[in-house]
């Protein structure tokens, strides 16, 4: 139940139901108030304790702080964002790009409330959050700088499972597509020396298409090229199947496949990317909470999702 829910009800805006549940600071008509009172009643309706805890002397906004919503998985994690900010009667200001500390500073002069950082945060970043004054939690991170909350996935479990499936699909060489020293990468070496097996090829390249693309075609050119492959981002694993489309190698056939993220657009490559995919709307919610708890670290588990892609 939102206080959208009670404004339909009533017949009046979220805002007018804003300014009669906290007494302002517009007055409400009489008979306007009781409306909403009675819908209030009617349906239930408890105001959500996030948005009682940062609404004294605040502007009822949030920030969040991303690299990019053109990037499939941060648009999403930006709409379960400004929804769920919305059904605590939060307003959701976004910024994009940039550096990270910026990004901090700007977000604190428009007075928010609280921030959402969906970026990697480093020294500058966390002292910009501590001088700011306004309550940041870290979202779509395991860890974080000391004296900052975070909330993501267990990428290195993650990881793990999804090479362990493609091991248990009878694959001995499993390549890997991403970050050369992250924890996906650490997963992948380790499900693999778990099974007794040694690493297949390693192609590095940024978390883009473009990037996904040039490493399918560098893995083709391997002496001995892999039966299976580890992809440590949806967007990078787009790139890669068009690269193995162009060669005319067949997925799952000949190379079977699986990425880690679980974006929607995941459901409807050809064929069907198999994923890991992290609980977005479990963690947005948990990082709203945190905006209004001591700092601290939550880490949810993912969930791989088989489709076509990995032979299943």
């Amino acid at each position: 139940m939102t206080r959208a829910d009670v404004a339909a009800l009533a017949g009046v805006s979220t805002a007018v139901v804003s300014y009669t549940l906290n007494d302002g600071p517009k007055n409400v008509a009489p008979a306007t108030r009781a409306r909403v009172l009675e819908a209030v009643r009617t349906l239930g309706y408890r105001p959500n304790a996030t948005a009682r805890a940062l609404r004294l002397g605040s502007t009822g906004q949030v920030g969040l702080v991303v690299a990019s919503v053109g990037n499939p998985y941060f648009g999403e994690l930006t709409d379960q964002v400004e929804h769920a900010a919305g059904a605590r009667g939060l307003a959701l200001l976004v910024r994009t790009g940039g550096d990270v500390a910026e990004a901090i500073e700007q977000l604190a002069a428009r007075q928010v409330d609280g921030m959402l950082v969906a970026r990697p945060m480093d020294a500058r970043g966390a002292a910009a959050a501590k001088v700011s004054g306004v309550p940041v939690v870290l979202i779509n991170a395991a860890t974080a700088p000391e004296g900052v909350a975070s909330v993501g996935v267990d990428r290195y479990g993650g990881a793990r499972v999804a090479v362990t499936h493609l091991i248990e699909h009878g694959h001995e060489r499993v390549a890997f597509i991403g970050d050369a020293a992250g924890n996906r990468q650490r997963g992948w070496a380790d499900a693999l020396a778990e099974a007794g097996l040694a690493e297949g090829p390693l192609a590095s390249q940024p978390y883009s298409r473009e990037g996904g693309y040039r490493a399918g075609h560098q893995l083709l050119t391997e002496p001995e090229r892999p039966t299976a492959v580890f992809v440590a981002s949806d967007e990078q694993a787009v790139g890669a199947l068009l690269a193995f489309h162009e060669a005319g190698v067949r997925v799952p056939e000949e190379i079977a496949m699986v990425a880690f993220d679980g974006s929607a657009a995941s459901a409807y490559t050809w064929p069907p990317l198999s994923a890991v995919t992290q609980p977005m709307e479990q963690m947005v919610q948990r990082a709203l909470d945190m905006l209004t708890a001591a700092p601290g670290q939550t880490v949810l588990v993912p969930e791989l999702v088989r489709r076509r892609s990995c032979g299943c």
